[in-house]
Formats: C-alpha cells, sequence, structure tokens
C-alpha cells in the first residue's frame, strides 16, 4: 500500500479511494484500494493512466468483463466518475510482481516462479483459443495472491495513446509491437518470457547466467525475435509446469486452481498479511465531492 498522492481521485463511483496498490515504477494503469462510505465492501480499484486513451481503456475494460477468462483480472463492475472511467473487483490481498520481489529480498524460487508461469500460461491459452491477446503482460501485472496470479492490465497496448503503451516495460513489448504491430497471442507469449525472467532474475531482459538452467531454453525461445519461433501458450504451459503437473491445458488449470494455498515465501506471506491489517486498520476518509471534470479551452 502506498499513500494516495494530491492528483489521485478522492472516489471512484460509490468507493472512497483509501490508499494506492502500488508505488513508482512501470504500471499500465492506476490502481487503489478503495471502500464504500459505510465500510462494508472492500475494493481493487483499476483506472487509465493521463497518458492512456480512457474511451480505449474503458472498452478493454468491459471486453475483460465479458471474456471471462481464468487467471485474467475480472472486473465486478464499471463506471465513470468526472470523465474517468474505472472499475472494480473485490478485494483479496494480493501484491503486483515487484513487490513480491521487493518483499522477499530478490529472486523467487524456480518452483514457485513454474507454478506461477503455468498458471498465467493457461489462462493466456484459454484467451488465445477464442482468438484474443492479453496485449498488457508485464510485471506489475501480475497480482501474486495466496491463491495464485492474477493477470492485470489487460488490452494496455490496445488503448495506448498514439504517443505508445505508458507504464509498460519496455522489456515485455515485443519487437512486432515495437515496430507497431498490431498485438496477437505470440506477443503475449514474448511478454510472458519476459515476466518469468522478471521472476527469476529481477530483470525483463537479464543476461542468460541469471537464469536457472532449468528455465533458460524456455525464456530464450518465448524472448525470441521472430514470432514464428516462440512456443505458443499450450507449449509454454507444458514446459514450465512443475513436476506432477504435465497435464493437459485444461486439467493444469483444474490442478492450479484446487491445489493447497500458493507455497509463497515467508516474508511475502507477510507482506499480504500486512497489507489486509493495514487496509482493515485505515480510517475511512471523510466522502468528499469528486473533481469536476476539466473544461475544455476554445
Amino acid at each position: 500500500m502506498e499513500r494516495l498522492r494530491h492528483d489521485d481521485p478522492p472516489r471512484l463511483g460509490p468507493y472512497l479511494t483509501v490508499a494506492r496498490l502500488d508505488g513508482d515504477g512501470a504500471v499500465p494503469e492506476r490502481r487503489y484500494l478503495g471502500r464504500t462510505a459505510d465500510g462494508e465492501h472492500t475494493v481493487l480499484l483499476c483506472a487509465p493512466l493521463p497518458e492512456a486513451a480512457p474511451a480505449a481503456w474503458a472498452i478493454e475494460a468491459e471486453l475483460a468483463s465479458r471474456l471471462s477468462v481464468p487467471r485474467f483480472l475480472h472486473p465486478a463492475s464499471q463506471g465513470s466518475e468526472a470523465g474517468l472511467p474505472w472499475y472494480a473487483v473485490p478485494y483479496t490481498p494480493v501484491l503486483p510482481l515487484p513487490a513480491a520481489l521487493a518483499a522477499h529480498g530478490g529472486p523467487l524460487p524456480e518452483d514457485l516462479v513454474r507454478r506461477l508461469g503455468a498458471a498465467l500460461a493457461a489462462g493466456l491459452a484459454t484467451a488465445h483459443a477464442r482468438g484474443q491477446a492479453h496485449a498488457g503482460v508485464t510485471p506489475a501485472a501480475v497480482l501474486i495472491g495466496a491463491g495464485g496470479p492474477l493477470l492485470g492490465c489487460f488490452g494496455a497496448v490496445r488503448s495506448a495513446a498514439p504517443e505508445g503503451p505508458p507504464g509498460l516495460d519496455p522489456g515485455c513489448l515485443a519487437p512486432e509491437l515495437r515496430a507497431g504491430g498490431r498485438p496477437e497471442p505470440l506477443g503475449d507469449v514474448f511478454a510472458l518470457g519476459a515476466v518469468l525472467a522478471y521472476a527469476t532474475s529481477g530483470h525483463t531482459v537479464p543476461e542468460q547466467s541469471e537464469l536457472p538452467p532449468g528455465l533458460r531454453r524456455l525464456v530464450a525461445s518465448c524472448l525470441a525475435r521472430d514470432p514464428a519461433d516462440r512456443p505458443s501458450a499450450p507449449e509454454v504451459l507444458r514446459a514450465v509446469s512443475p513436476s506432477g503437473l504435465q497435464q493437459t491445458q485444461a486439467a493444469a488449470v483444474t490442478v492450479l486452481d484446487e491445489q493447497d494455498p500458493l507455497p509463497l515465501p515467508g516474508r511475502v506471506v507477510a507482506a499480504l498479511a500486512a497489507q489486509s491489517a493495514e487496509l482493515l486498520a485505515s480510517e475511512l476518509p471523510a466522502a468528499r465531492p469528486a473533481r469536476p471534470a476539466p473544461q475544455k479551452v476554445h
């Protein structure tokens, strides 16, 4: 949790913003922890960055709510406040992947990275089978909780302003996207390889020596410059699944969803517990009127 800043919205729809989920760093959207004025409901709130195209961002949020892909963050409600679109998700304690590495004190264990990678690859495989690219995979988009990872920031590339996608780690942007191409499933695979590299090294563009030997070949294939040389999401799933979880795509999702709580490192568990406790102990800000939408000068 991070304190609100002067330019943060005091509320979004029926929710008072209590704190930021993210600190500084590459994050493709604004994310807040919010509560209703009566304190009964706590949510994760997402809104576009000032540099994004708000109308396009709202369209992507609506699409994400209709896709209902396993492991994708699923908007439960949407709205607009003073011209700023937003969506809300029921709150469970989560840490963005960069915060999880910070809490742990460095890269995550290989077995945990494999479990996270398998869950994310299974979700991407489902979306790709429906003809839909996520187009926003980056370390900050991965939210780590006791029940496994969730993938947010859906459509960050598609909702970008003409200047390019704000808040997206450059190491996650496939060469064809940097050249102005449209988001495709194999661009997601490139970004997933960068996320796996980040989780095991702290860098989206690491040296081979920084990666565990068991993941070097897979990460290198995901990061191939030519999309034709990259594996598909189901192939990544088969390659990354931990020993004993070598299943078909559908079975892997079931195993990952029904297993015992994800074996997170102790410091990550402590950080999740601290976030929950701090949020519950936070005093609700006084209900404040929303800022008026800025007036265009003609």
